[in-house]
Parts: C-alpha cells; sequence; structure tokens
C-alpha cells in the first residue's frame, strides 16, 4: 500500500485560457481502460476486508478515515490524500465521522510522482 498527497503544493499553475489562480495537480495515468466511481463511506462505516481485483486508487475528496493494507493495521487518511491498492492486495477502509472518495480502479495505474506520504507494506 502507498499513501500520497495531492494537495495545491504538489501542483502546477493553470496559465492558459487566461486562467486566473488556479492549480493542476496530475493524480494518475492509465494505459488501460479505467472505471471511477465515487463512494460515500457514512460515519461508523467500513469497506470489509477484501483482496483488491485491479489497481485500486483511493482518493479523499472530503473528511476523513482509515485504511489498510495487508497487515490490518489502520492509518489515518483524510481530504487531500489517496491510496494505491496494488492487484492482490487485502485491504479495508472506513471512518468514524464519514468521507467521500473517488476510486479508480484499472489493470494499470500510474500514480503521477506527487509526494508520498509513507510506503506500507
Amino acid at each position: 500500500m502507498q499513501i500520497y498527497k495531492f494537495s495545491k503544493e504538489q501542483g502546477k499553475k493553470v496559465e492558459r485560457y487566461q486562467s486566473h489562480l488556479a492549480t493542476y495537480v496530475k493524480m494518475i495515468q492509465t494505459n488501460e481502460a479505467a472505471t471511477i466511481g465515487y463512494m460515500y463511506i457514512d460515519g461508523e462505516g467500513t469497506v470489509g476486508h477484501h483482496q483488491a481485483p485491479i489497481s485500486q486508487l483511493f482518493i479523499v475528496v472530503e473528511g476523513e478515515g482509515w485504511v489498510t493494507g495487508e497487515d490490518q493495521k489502520r492509518i489515518s487518511i483524510k481530504s487531500g490524500e489517496a491510496v494505491l491498492w496494488e492487484k492482490g492486495e487485502w485491504h479495508t477502509s472506513g471512518s468514524e465521522t464519514g468521507m467521500a472518495v473517488i476510486v479508480i480502479q484499472s489493470e494499470e495505474l500510474h500514480p503521477e510522482t506527487f509526494m508520498k506520504r509513507k510506503k506500507h507494506a
């Protein structure tokens, strides 16, 4: 499991199209087809421990919660952070107060080189 930050500081100023005070953070590139979904995890909610059927990028856009990898150790995650689980990796996610996430799934995901917070086994 890898955890990423995609804060404004990681982005680039948008200078085209007469843009003003706009920043773009490129997050992922896929060479294969991808599905993109929005998930709500309510307060005290969980997505049970399971194996990723394909690589998954789990991007927190609102709220905060926790994620686990193979070891089931909870790691805090909040808005502005993301976690990548590789195909076959066991994981769980949940929140005490609620969070909303964008989930991108593809056979082949290539996260951009934004700041990695930690790498977890």
